[in-house]
């Protein structure tokens, strides 16, 4: 496959993704056009590929973001409460808050992005009032600093979790933050080892199911990109 023009705004970036089928659906695809990467990844915010953020930290690559929101999408609704856990520089803290935000808004909806590094804290939040400061003057988005292997308590039970970063076994304090009808997407794995995108759904009767996520490969921007498929 030959290399495709380069990117040079976030609208062109979300209509590659819909057209590589990365991005399924048209409110998943206005939340994140709506939702410029250029406030979140200053050095290359098109680029589909993970992007330095300082602190040794990045900014997953947009497709993961597209991947995230697509598997969650459903378990995202107004009123709910939804965790970002490694919420970097705020970027999909934010789709998940604009997301939900489109369908109705509601001063019960909580969407929590939880982060270790305290600097990242600062930043994210800087980034999130230079997008749109009513996102954190709402009150319903929230940036907190903590360890995300442990959640965060206070505003659980979670519909949605989305990890960031890989965990070599799956916290169990997420599981059981995790709410009975909900779903948590995260890279399960050894560090520096073969990490496997898992997905666990609370059953109603409050069982989990583990699903193993497939992956395949397209080509973008001459960059093999990990893409998945799987149930949703």
């Amino acid at each position: 496959m030959s290399s495709l023009p380069a990117i040079t705004n976030n609208v062109e970036l979300i209509q590659q993704l819909k057209d590589y089928e990365i991005i399924r659906s048209q409110s998943v695809a206005i939340a994140m056009v709506n939702t410029d990467r250029r406030f979140y990844a200053p050095l290359n915010p098109y680029v589909n590929a993970p992007q330095n953020i300082g602190y040794g930290a990045t900014i997953s690559a947009p497709y993961m973001h597209a991947f995230a929101m697509e598997y969650l999408r459903n378990r995202m609704i107004p009123g709910c409460h939804v965790l970002d856990i490694g919420s970097g520089s705020g970027y999909l803290t934010a789709c998940f808050w604009r997301f939900i935000q489109a369908q109705k808004k509601s001063d019960k909806t909580k969407v929590i992005g939880i982060e270790h590094n305290p600097a990242l804290v600062e930043i994210s939040r800087r980034n999130l009032d230079a997008d749109d400061p009513e996102m954190l003057k709402s009150g319903t988005l929230i940036i907190v600093e903590g360890d995300g292997r442990k959640g965060y308590p206070q505003f659980a039970p979670y519909t949605a979790i989305h990890v960031g970063a890989a965990a070599a076994v799956t916290p169990q304090a997420l599981l059981d933050q995790l709410a009975k009808g909900g779903r948590m997407i995260i890279p399960v794995g050894p560090e520096g080892g073969e990490q496997q995108m898992t997905q666990y759904d609370k059953r109603h009767d409050g069982t989990i199911r583990e699903t193993a996520v497939m992956s395949h490969v397209l080509k973008i921007d001459s960059i093999h990109l990990s893409t998945i498929t799987g149930n949703k």
